[in-house]
């Protein structure tokens, strides 16, 4: 939804909450999460804010609120509603509201220490105790700066200064969440920063209803948290499809000649286009995929990308679609050929007829409000369509995966024998049950998979983690890679024993190495595993979703057969396990155990 994208309408949002929020309950396809909020202050509106930021991303929230400024109590002493709720996040709204007992011009050296013990023992204990506790991710907030700077200037170097105290404490905030991997910290000492902290924190508001920042300023807040939860959930965009003219570059190529377009550091003119351009390179570094769709002939958009003014060139993109064809075509094919989801794109244009034909036509893409080129990055940025929970090598590496994917399709038409081709690229697979070092990644993966999804079950590290301790569960993790380079984890499949039956819970595959015989693989393997521990019988479900259509008839490919399906097309297989025969004729597996 528009209205809650940024730049966004703060006062509209606030005035009409109810109304956005019953027009995005008409989602068929939300995945429900229990959050449990912690709150130092009046939590109400922050509720009510982050309840529809979450809905706009696909989420459905389930809330339980502690009492007024019973964050403390909540975490360590608990009660039977917050045990019962059983939630899947906890967030702690705290702020500098709740730091009582802060360093005074009088106090020593030895004396602010123990404040400063006191306060990050304090909520190490809520941490550890709640990590312990549930198996849940935990979003905190770090604490903004202060309002008032006794020192002015020096507030910030002196032991004394609230301002040092305050990053003191964040910066043992930010260890503790590095050195544990469900543990986010909510940067609002950022976003108050952005907002403008004398707005942040009016005092009116504290003072008579105990929000610890301006009601209009929540939004700003509700909005951050939920970048993180749909980050973790597997909601952000994948790729960007990019103009050209007036959005890289200022000018119109085809008019103006490569010699009339501005980009570079030379003018301000083109400067402005340059540091978009490296942002994009940036996001790229991060494994955002970048395309282009411009409607221009393709030899004068080559031209223009080797304008040496450029941070980018032809080589950053992986599809360049410069033609006459309407761009949500254009990009509709690119989302085919790379084999991810069309609304996983992020379409930037500077025009704004061409954003609302791409926007009616392909449902869930995101189309930003571009207007000044000064403010491209910013809006990008703030919109955190890339928010990063998990930064794995795959991610590091997935530009140049797909590139060698491009590779792939170049010799597979070179055969006409397709098994002929799935030889030549001399496949090596690990498969294994999951190990320490990949859970990170299997996380991820089970997050963002939604074509080949069986069940499109999302587990976080805290479940896979725990499934991993369960000696009831069959687990398997798939490595591919063959001439063109490594893959990385690029399956997962998770079964649930229940005496001589194995029930699959859940089996995703990157799209990246479709029809390359991984599935047969990872099949051959888990039913030698079964059969090594007496399993008779493999039980396999498939629940439709709006993108899982591809895998619909999985089970069936791979020897199954369908025992029910109810009116939804929700089906049931079963497998003989001494029946099936082995088919993988193309990839050497290493049982890496």
């Amino acid at each position: 939804m528009d209205v809650l994208e940024y730049p966004f309408d703060v006062e509209y949002i606030i005035k009409n909450k109810k109304r956005i929020k019953k027009t995005l309950l008409e989602n068929n396809n939300l995945i429900e999460k229990n959050i449990a909020i912690l709150g130092g202050s009046t939590t109400s509106e922050v509720k009510n804010m982050l309840e529809i930021f979450l809905l706009n991303y696909g989420i459905k929230p389930n809330f339980y609120e502690s009492e007024y400024n019973l964050f403390y109590e909540d975490a360590i002493f608990g009660n039977d509603k917050l045990d019962n709720f059983k939630p899947d996040i906890i967030y702690i709204h705290t702020t500098i509201r709740n730091i009582k007992d802060y360093p005074t011009i009088k106090d020593s050296i030895g004396d602010i220490d123990l404040k400063y013990n006191n306060i990050t023992k304090k909520f190490q204990s809520i941490w550890e105790n709640l990590l312990k506790k549930f198996n849940a991710i935990i979003i905190q907030n770090n604490f903004e700066l202060p309002g008032v700077r006794l020192l002015g200037n020096k507030d910030v170097t002196d032991v004394h200064g609230f301002v040092n105290y305050v990053n003191r404490v964040n910066a043992y905030f930010y260890k503790f969440a590095a050195e544990n991997d469900r543990f986010y910290i909510n940067d609002i000492n950022y976003v108050s920063s952005c907002y403008g902290l004398d707005k942040w924190l009016n005092d009116f508001y504290w003072h008579m209803y105990k929000y610890a920042m301006e009601v209009p300023a929540i939004p700003y807040l509700a909005f951050n948290i939920a970048k993180i939860i749909k980050s973790l959930y597997g909601k952000n965009k994948k790729a960007i499809a990019l103009d050209l003219d007036n959005t890289i570059w200022g000018g119109i190529i085809g008019d103006d000649g490569v010699e009339g377009i501005h980009v570079g550091t030379d003018l301000p003119s083109g400067e402005v286009y340059y540091y978009f351009q490296k942002y994009l390179g940036d996001l790229k570094d991060l494994g955002v995929l970048l395309n282009i769709v411009s409607k221009n002939n393709e030899d004068t958009a080559l031209i223009g990308l080797e304008h040496q003014g450029n941070f980018l060139h032809k080589d950053d993109f992986l599809k360049i679609k410069a033609n006459w064809d309407p761009k949500n075509i254009n990009i509709m094919n690119i989302s085919k050929e790379l084999a991810i989801g069309a609304d996983s794109f992020l379409f930037v244009d500077d025009n704004p007829a061409e954003r609302k034909i791409v926007k009616d036509y392909i449902n869930g893409i995101a189309t930003p409000d571009i207007k000044n080129p000064e403010d491209y990055v910013r809006i990008l940025d703030r919109n955190g369509y890339f928010e990063v929970t998990v930064l794995s090598k795959e991610d590091l590496n997935k530009f140049e995966m797909y590139q060698e994917n491009l590779k792939r399709e170049e010799l597979a038409n070179s055969y006409t024998n397709y098994e002929d081709y799935l030889k030549s690229l001399q496949m090596v697979g690990e498969i294994a049950s999951f190990k320490p070092i990949y859970l990170e990644r299997i996380s991820q993966l089970t997050n963002k998979s939604n074509q080949f999804n069986l069940t499109t079950k999302r587990y976080t590290l805290a479940d896979i983690e725990s499934v991993c301790s369960c000696d009831k569960y069959i687990t398997l993790y798939g490595k591919l890679s063959d001439i063109f380079g490594d893959n990385g984890v690029v399956s997962v499949v998770i079964g649930e024993i229940k005496e001589k039956e194995l029930h699959i819970d859940l089996w995703i595959m990157s799209c990246r190495v479709l029809k390359r015989d991984m599935e047969v693989a990872m099949m051959d393997t888990l039913v030698k595993k079964a059969a090594n521990l007496g399993i008779k019988k493999i039980f396999g479900y498939y629940y439709p979703t709006e993108k899982n259509k591809m895998v619909e008839d999985f089970y069936q490919e791979q020897g199954f057969n369908l025992i029910s399906a109810d009116d939804n097309n929700n089906k049931e297989y079963e497998l003989e396990v001494n029946a099936y025969e082995m088919r993988n004729k193309v990839i050497e597996v290493k049982c890496n155990e």
